[in-house]
């Protein structure tokens, strides 16, 4: 009785904790788990489909590669090899045939003017002198000879003469007066023979003596001994082109550089222009230096015609020797604070398709790419657009600028810009234009779609 009692008791507790709980009641739309899994499984549908359509919507779009305008200097340079030289060398021969008895200099040997460098054994052009010196004090004798001889004659004559005046003409006989007058004239005419004798006598001695100061080699000039090609004891012997015996240099602390410019680049060549050369010496150092000259003369060497350019240089502290190497540029035009675009932004093009705003004609393909990254060229001129005068495609510095276009990326869509061209160092060019500002972004290249910058 009481086991039952409890069992009824313990079913109506269990009851009122479901109606409690509400386990009986029906569930809500909302509270569906399977409605939640498919909201689910839709909103992520979605996000795949959207996904896919932008990555679809970014590989059609065209992409583009850009680099800034900017402003800065372009310089438009020459570049030439040639060697170092003396402004003024001297070749020391010497005029005379003889022994050499001393050399009083040697190479690095600074020297002045009139300072005796080399001279020459004189016992033969000492003896020439006596010789010489001899046969004037001969023509002199003969010349004293002849005087007395011109007066022993008018003596005579004037004897006769006075005869005659006396004779009133009958003695001496028009013979003997003849005979007076003819011996006077011989005797004057014996006597300007023997001054003529000694003049010439005077003459070779003059000149024999003048041997003797040229046995004597002096420096013409102040400067520097640069080579000796002479030692005590050679034999010099005098000819139509006299052998060099030493090579002085003027000054040292100016040198000249003579270099070969190509015919392509002599037009943009002047006296006047700055430039800047090396030597292998001093690799990592850059000599200063200005042209002075252009010859108008060619040198043709295996068909390449070059022009000598003389450059001035200075050498102050004397590092640089006659005779180096050097590669100098030459720096023909010179254009500072300018805009400047790269080449390859010349000859891009946006290829059809690619929503470039142009300005005019149709969209062709992209004239940049890989290569032209590597290697940038020369921008070509336009159609019907003559070259340079200095024909090497680099722009001429007084001719009149050439119209080009430009493509500027302005919110992901390219725009075709005129701009006006100016010169060019091979990697960069100078262009004005209005609406061109430092910072704006210029395209070089156009990517295909989907690939990588």
């Amino acid at each position: 009785m009481t086991e039952k009692q409890s069992t009824n008791s313990a079913a109506p507790a269990a009851q009122d904790l479901q109606t409690l709980l509400g386990d009986g009641l029906a569930r809500r739309w909302w509270q569906s788990i399977t409605l939640w899994l498919a909201l689910l499984a839709l909103v992520a549908v979605a996000g795949g489909w959207w996904y896919w359509q932008a990555g679809k919507r970014a590989q059609a779009t065209p992409r583009y590669v850009t680099q800034e305008v900017q402003r800065g200097q372009v310089r438009l340079t020459v570049a030439a090899n040639g060697t170092l030289q003396p402004t003024r060398s001297v070749n020391i021969g010497s005029e005379l045939s003889g022994t050499v008895r001393r050399v009083l200099v040697d190479v690095n040997d600074q020297v002045k003017k009139g300072q005796v460098l080399v001279e020459l054994d004189t016992t033969k052009l000492d003896a020439q002198v006596l010789r010489s010196r001899a046969a004037v004090a001969s023509a002199q004798a003969q010349l004293a000879q002849a005087t007395a001889t011109v007066k022993e004659a008018r003596a005579a004559l004037a004897r006769l003469e006075e005869v005659a005046r006396l004779s009133g003409g009958k003695v001496p006989s028009a013979a003997e007066l003849d005979t007076g007058r003819a011996a006077y004239d011989r005797a004057v005419a014996n006597e300007a023979a023997a001054r003529a004798s000694v003049q010439d006598a005077r003459a070779a001695l003059a000149t024999d003596e003048t041997n003797v100061t040229k046995a004597s080699i002096r420096s013409p000039i102040d400067g520097v001994v640069l080579s000796r090609a002479v030692e005590p004891g050679n034999a010099v012997a005098a000819s139509l082109q006299a052998v060099t015996l030493l090579t002085l240099a003027e000054d040292l602390t100016r040198l000249r550089l003579e270099v070969s410019v190509d015919e392509a680049d002599v037009g943009s060549v002047r006296p006047g222009q700055a430039a800047s050369f090396t030597v292998s010496a001093y690799p990592s150092r850059p000599y200063p230096a200005r042209t002075t000259r252009v010859a108008f003369g060619s040198t043709k060497t295996d068909n390449v015609v070059t022009y000598i350019t003389y450059l001035e240089v200075d050498n102050a502290d004397l590092s640089l020797r006659p005779g180096m190497t050097a590669a100098a540029t030459i720096t023909s035009t010179e254009r500072n604070d300018v805009l400047t675009v790269p080449n390859t932004a010349l000859r891009f093009k946006p290829a059809a398709g690619g929503g470039a705003a142009a300005e005019g004609g149709g969209a062709k393909a992209s004239g940049g790419g890989i290569m032209g990254q590597l290697m940038p060229r020369m921008p070509r001129p336009p159609s019907g657009q003559r070259r340079g005068a200095n024909g090497d495609g680099k722009g001429s510095a007084n001719g009149g600028a050439a119209q080009r276009q430009i493509w500027v990326l302005e919110d992901g869509v390219p725009r075709a810009m005129s701009v006006k061209v100016g010169i060019s160092d091979g990697r960069v060019t100078e262009v004005e234009s209005e609406g061109l500002q430092p910072g704006m972004q210029v395209i070089t290249d156009q990517l295909a779609a989907g690939a990588r910058p």
